[in-house]
């Protein structure tokens, strides 16, 4: 068994997962806050938390590209 690839794969899945976690949870926090009164600009915060979705969102799309053998061709 290669062990090194074995640890490339479970590095790279570790790192995307904390990645698609924390867009998630950045973009769940900023449309929270944008929803307070008497906060600052919520246009930009929920201007930034619809791009966290949308970046979670293709990171999500980039994984399935990668896991469905029909796309690889």
């Amino acid at each position: 068994m290669k062990w090194l690839e074995l640890l490339t794969v479970a590095g790279t899945t570790l790192v995307s997962a904390v990645t698609v976690v924390v867009l998630y949870s950045l973009g769940v926090r900023l449309t929270a806050i944008a929803g307070d009164a008497e906060q600052a600009s919520p246009r930009a915060k929920r201007y930034f938390a619809y791009t966290c979705f949308g970046l979670c969102g293709l990171a999500v799309l980039f994984g399935l590209y990668l896991i469905i053998p029909y796309f690889s061709k």
